[in-house]
C-alpha cells in the first residue's frame, strides 16, 4: 500500500475541515455539503470524461490506479543480487538448473525472462518479447495517467459551470434579496468541490501514476539487461558491474554477491 498517497489525501482534507471549523466556530460544516452541487461537479466531470474516452478505459483506469498505488516497489539492489545468484548457479550447475529457482520468484516479468533463457531463446527473441511487453505496459499506464489528468482538468471546470448556474438562478430571484447571500454560498460550493477534487485528488494521482510507471519500467529495463547478460553467459562480477550502472551511487553499496531467495 502506498501510504504517502493516503496520508496526503487524508491530511489535505483534514486541514480543510479544521480551517472551516476555525473560521465558522465549529458549526459550519453542514454549509459545505450540498447534493445538487456534487451532482453538477462530479456527474458532469464523469460524463465529459466518457465523451473523451471509451467506457472500458474509464472503468479500467481505477484498476490500473489500484494496482500501481498498492503494489510494493521493487528494490533494484535486491534484484541485482538475484541475478548474481542466478549467474553463479548457471556457471556451477548449468543454465537448466535455473528452472528450479523460478518457483521462488514472484516477479512474473523476471520469471518470464529467465524462462526464455532456460528454453534456449536467443538474445533477439528475448529482447523483442520483453520489450514488447514493456511497450504495452507503458501504453496502459499512459492512458491511466491521461484519464486522471482529464478528471483533474474537467472537475474545476464543472465546478465553475455549477457556480455560473447557481448565479443565474440566484439572479432570476433577485427580488428576494434575503436569498442572495445563501444562494451565493451554494453557488460557490461547486467551485469548491471541483478545486478540491481536482487539485487534491485527481491531478496528484495522475502524477503518482506517472512516477510509479517510470519506476516500474526502470525495474523491467534492469531485468532485461540482466536476462540478456545471463543468456550471454557472463560471469557474476561482469553481471554485477553492468547492472550496478543502473543504480544511484548510494544504492550500489546494497548489492552484494550473496544468495537471494525471492523477489517480493
Amino acid at each position: 500500500m502506498d501510504i504517502t498517497t493516503i496520508l496526503g489525501v487524508i491530511s489535505g482534507i483534514s486541514l480543510i475541515i479544521v480551517a472551516i471549523i476555525m473560521r465558522m466556530g465549529g458549526v459550519g460544516l453542514k454549509g459545505f455539503f450540498d447534493v445538487s452541487s456534487m451532482f453538477i461537479t462530479f456527474g458532469g466531470t464523469f460524463a465529459a470524461t466518457l465523451v473523451n474516452y471509451p467506457m472500458k478505459q474509464v472503468l479500467g483506469v481505477f484498476k490500473i490506479a489500484q494496482k500501481v498505488l498498492t503494489e510494493r516497489e521493487e528494490d533494484p539492489a535486491k534484484l541485482i543480487n538475484q541475478f548474481i545468484y542466478f549467474t553463479k548457479i548457471a556457471h556451477k550447475q548449468g543454465i537448466l538448473e535455473l528452472e528450479k529457482e523460478l518457483n521462488k520468484v514472484n516477479n512474473e516479468f523476471l520469471k518470464r525472462g529467465v524462462q526464455l533463457v532456460v528454453d534456449g531463446a536467443d538474445q533477439e527473441r528475448i529482447r523483442a518479447e520483453l520489450e514488447t511487453e514493456i511497450t504495452f505496459i507503458r501504453e496502459r499506464h499512459r492512458v491511466g495517467q491521461e484519464i486522471f489528468l482529464t478528471l483533474g482538468t474537467y472537475c474545476p471546470a464543472f465546478g465553475m459551470i455549477g457556480t455560473i448556474m447557481g448565479l443565474i438562478m440566484m439572479l432570476a430571484r433577485i427580488e428576494d434579496q434575503s436569498q442572495i447571500a445563501g444562494g451565493m454560498a451554494v453557488a460557490l460550493l461547486t467551485t469548491f468541490y471541483g478545486a478540491v477534487a481536482g487539485y487534491l485528488l485527481f491531478l496528484p494521482i495522475a502524477g503518482k501514476l506517472k512516477r510509479r510507471s517510470e519506476d516500474e519500467i526502470f525495474i523491467k529495463e534492469v531485468i532485461i539487461r540482466g536476462v540478456l547478460s545471463l543468456q550471454a553467459g557472463e560471469i557474476p562480477s561482469v553481471m554485477e558491474a553492468k547492472l550496478k550502472a543502473y543504480l544511484a551511487p548510494q544504492l550500489r553499496k546494497k548489492t552484494v554477491e550473496k544468495k537471494s531467495t525471492s523477489i517480493e
